[in-house]
C-alpha cells in the first residue's frame, strides 16, 4: 500500500507542475499579446533575484561526505602535458 502512495504523491506533484507550469506560460503569453513588457521585466527581474537568494541560502555543502582522509592532491595535469608526478616522489 506504500508504493501506491508514493507513485500516487509522485503523480500528483507531476500533475500539480505541469499545471503551474502551463498557467504561467498563459500568463506570460497574455501579457506579451497585451504588451505589458514593463511587468514582464520585473517579473523576470523578482524570479531571477529569488532564484539567487534560494542558491545562496541552501546548503550545498550537505551532499559531500566528510572523511578523516586528507585531501588528495591530483597530479592528472602533470600526466597529460608530459611532466614527470612528482606526488609519489620525496625530494
Amino acid at each position: 500500500m506504500k508504493r501506491r502512495n508514493a507513485a500516487s504523491d509522485r503523480r500528483r506533484r507531476k500533475t500539480f507542475t505541469i499545471v503551474w507550469t502551463a498557467v504561467l506560460a498563459i500568463g506570460v503569453i497574455i501579457m506579451m499579446y497585451y504588451e505589458m513588457s514593463a511587468l514582464l521585466y520585473i517579473l523576470a527581474t523578482l524570479g531571477v533575484t529569488a532564484l539567487l537568494v534560494i542558491v545562496a541560502v541552501s546548503d550545498l555543502h550537505q551532499g559531500e561526505k566528510q572523511s578523516a582522509e586528507p585531501l588528495r592532491m591530483d597530479d592528472s595535469a602533470a600526466i597529460g602535458s608530459g611532466i614527470t608526478p612528482q606526488l609519489g616522489k620525496s625530494r
